[in-house]
């Protein structure tokens, strides 16, 4: 078997579990409004369901990181897979937002299992000159979940409900659970170890040594804060400007993705074209691009258009801070990344709450231009010190 036909076997094995992964992660982002009024609470408080998710998800990688390196990792996301299934199907239960709240935290731990680790996965397989390739058709399983989940949950809430979106997200989960199951026999059995918690902490404070490793790793908590925390406001700023409601969020949600799918089938001829500084700067331009569009839409295709671009631009920078991170520690990669994660998703769980004050003292067309020129700011830096460069920046 060629090493590109492992590549792509590997990732058809974890593909559907990534995909459930990803899927929860934007599922209540156009719900923002019904969810408030359904369970009792405000606007404010339903918003708090995406920090939930992502704060549980960051504080779990430190964890979950070296444990994958010393037990497995495809062990380890099974188990956590089959968590989420279970999980979801709680969610759909909740009698109040509070409950709701705390369920979509554990969801956010079950979840942080999986793309992580797919991650640190795959490029233990992948040769490093085809690396970015490869974790690109990888990431693009994660953005249709994003996709799903985007905008499938505000276009399905009308008929089926938002119980009825949690327990078909639990379904996707559990054929990701059973796709592993099955397909994990043909790869054989992973050697295990044992997770030492001293040697896991000791290796952290390696990282964090490297120059390197310290920029990506700000780099992307601040992507993760400015892109993701504007999202749960997409369907209250529609409606306040009265160009549309949950629907076209989750639509432009989804546009977000269609962007990000647009980069992963691109990737390798624009990385030939333009190399790696290069696209990540075009990426940070792209950014601003689509927050101006945010920020002054007349209509609603205006917005969606720009979450489209949006997605194109982040992942260009964000694509290129992973491929990076997974060639920092060749020896520890699942803790590498778990790290990568901890960041992004520590980020997108102060953006909300970081989005929702320049919402509440600048106004949205202040907020939105603030988020694009801060993205271009670190694309800049990105681009020019070469961070994203192999042997970079050490």
């Amino acid at each position: 078997m060629t090493s590109d036909s492992a590549v792509r076997r590997l990732i058809a094995l974890v593909a559907l579990a990534v995909f459930s992964g990803a899927l929860v992660t934007r599922l209540t982002d156009p719900l923002v409004a019904v969810l408030a009024h359904d369970l009792g609470g405000t606007t404010a408080r339903a918003a708090l369901l995406a920090s939930a998710f992502a704060l549980p998800f960051a504080l779990i990688q430190p964890i979950l990181g070296p444990v994958g390196d010393a037990l497995g990792k495809r062990r380890v996301m099974t188990g956590a897979v089959g968590l989420l299934t279970v999980l979801l199907i709680a969610c759909s239960t909740a009698p109040d937002l509070n409950t709701l709240i705390v369920l979509r935290a554990l969801t956010g731990l079950a979840a942080g299992g999986l793309t992580p680790l797919a991650i640190a996965l795959v490029a233990d397989t992948a040769p490093a000159h085809g690396r970015q390739v490869a974790l690109s058709r990888l990431v693009a399983f994660a953005i249709s979940g994003q996709i799903a989940g985007g905008s499938f949950s505000g276009l399905l809430e009308p008929y089926i409900g938002w119980r009825g979106v949690m327990l078909g997200a639990s379904a996707v989960a559990a054929a990701g659970f059973v796709s592993l199951i099955l397909g994990g026999r043909g790869f054989g059995s992973e050697p295990r170890g044992h997770f030492d918690p001293v040697r896991a902490f000791a290796g952290y404070l390696q990282l964090m040594r490297l120059p390197a490793a310290r920029i990506l790793y700000f780099s992307v908590a601040v992507e993760g804060g400015f892109v993701f925390g504007s999202f749960p406001y997409f369907a209250i700023e529609l409606q306040h400007r009265g160009i549309g409601a949950t629907a076209e969020a989750g639509l432009a949600v989804a546009g977000f993705g269609v962007g990000g799918l647009l980069y992963a089938a691109l990737a390798k001829r624009v990385l030939q074209w333009m190399g790696q500084d290069r696209m990540v700067l075009l990426g940070g331009i792209l950014c601003l691009t689509a927050y101006a569009g945010f920020a002054f839409a007349p209509i609603a295709e205006v917005f969606i258009g720009s979450g489209l671009v949006l997605g194109l631009g982040m992942f260009m920078i964000h694509n290129s801070i992973q491929t990076r991170v997974t060639e920092v520690a060749p020896h520890a990669r699942g803790t590498a990344v778990a790290l990568h994660a901890f960041h992004f998703f520590l980020g997108q769980t102060a953006g909300p709450v970081v989005f929702g004050e320049l919402l509440r003292h600048a106004g949205s067309r202040l907020a939105f231009l603030c988020g694009g020129i801060c993205l271009l700011a670190l694309a800049g830096m990105l681009g020019r010190a070469g961070f994203t460069r192999p042997g970079g920046a050490y």
